[in-house]
């Protein structure tokens, strides 16, 4: 599966026109709060939508199609997308509807070695993705579009805000759901528990992990429990203390504690999917645990394409200069500008790339010491 390399995004939301914009393995999205950066992100989530059928729900889950366009339809007449993967690429548009819905219409996929490089998919007549049905149909086609088919389904958009009693994260699972990590890891414990059978390092590591943060936690003891007669195999995330044999259940977690479990588990599952999203995945952790997932996404970054947003000085310490993003709303619109390391030379020599954040350097875009 290949990267996200570069995006073009127009009228969606705050982003009037967003041109041919670069992404790397490694992508620190901040902004002032409001900015537009978690817009971004929600993009994201809008074409996973498009890839499983499900654009109607992401929709009224935003509200309406004018919620979606960039200042209502008055303004916008359509969201328009283009993305390259290599040698590889899609494109399309989705159009508001009378009753406040979003059509997709004019997909496109791109090769870059084919005789048209880009090259028009026929409308499926209900609605549905074009590309998709050419992977599922496995035309004679569908090796150009199963490569960003493939890509585009595998990313995850993690949400680990939800550290509620109640929250998936501390319930029980069935011990089949052991693939990719859930995004709001309601899987979690079967996951844990396939790693631990099958990729023992990678279980340790993040066992590791964990009693770096927490130096009671000694191991996650994971016992299935057959239930409703015999007919289900559930697993939840107990765990042990140091020196004791007492199973301790998920709710004796705190929410900074599961929240760094469940992203360290995801930033080191076995198979990871080919981007990973995560909307301030500092949120409820102590200095020692933002630490700790700074090397994580770094380290990850090499194996999964890393694409976070956050306003935490300390974790932007840990990433280079352009590594950076920043979100900026100009007017009603958010404007992005991946920063350059020159241009903050005489800076860097006396603060950190956090303290630049901090004292607002970077936001207002004051080059001048």
């Amino acid at each position: 599966m290949g990267k996200l390399d570069r995006i073009t995004l127009r009228g969606y939301r705050s982003i009037r026109s967003l041109e041919n914009f670069e992404l790397r393995d490694v992508n620190v999205f901040v902004g002032a709060n409001g900015a537009g950066k978690s817009n971004f992100l929600s993009f994201f989530s809008l074409l996973r939508s498009v890839m499983s059928g499900t654009l109607e729900s992401f929709v009224n889950r935003h509200g309406t199609s004018d919620d979606l366009l960039y200042n209502g339809p008055q303004v916008t007449d359509c969201i328009f997308a283009q993305m390259h993967f290599g040698i590889r690429g899609y494109r399309f548009q989705l159009i508001p509807t009378a009753n406040q819905k979003l059509v997709l219409t004019d997909e496109a996929r791109y090769y870059q070695r084919a005789q048209h490089d880009w090259w028009s998919l026929p409308p499926t007549g209900d609605g549905s993705s074009a590309l998709v049905q050419e992977v599922r149909l496995r035309s004679k086609d569908s090796k150009y579009s199963k490569p960003v088919y493939e890509t585009i389904n595998s990313w995850r958009i993690y949400h680990f805000h939800d550290t509620s009693i109640t929250a998936g994260m501390r319930r029980y699972a069935i011990v089949e759901d052991k693939e990719l990590l859930r995004e709001n890891a309601s899987n979690i414990a079967p996951l844990l528990l396939h790693m631990r059978t099958s990729n023992r390092e990678q279980y340790e590591s993040v066992v590791r992990y964990v009693q770096a943060l927490m130096p009671a936690f000694e191991d996650f003891i994971l016992s299935p429990q057959t239930v409703r007669n015999g007919e289900q195999c559930v697993v939840r995330l107990d765990w042990r203390q140091r020196g004791s044999d007492y199973p301790m259940p998920p709710y004796t977690l705190s929410d900074g504690t599961i929240r760094f479990i469940c992203l360290a588990t995801a930033l080191l599952q076995p198979e990871p999917p080919s981007a990973l999203i995560v909307d301030e995945p500092e949120l409820g952790l102590h200095p020692e645990g933002i630490n700790l997932l700074a090397e994580l996404l770094k380290s990850s970054s090499s194996q999964t394409q890393v694409i976070v947003a956050t306003q935490s000085p300390l974790l932007l310490n840990h990433f280079s200069l352009e590594d950076v993003v920043v979100a900026r709303w100009h007017e009603g619109v958010t404007e992005f500008e991946r920063l350059n390391e020159e241009d903050y030379r005489q800076w860097l020599d006396d603060f950190s790339l956090g303290d630049l954040w901090a004292r607002n350097v970077i936001d207002l875009g004051n080059t001048t010491p």
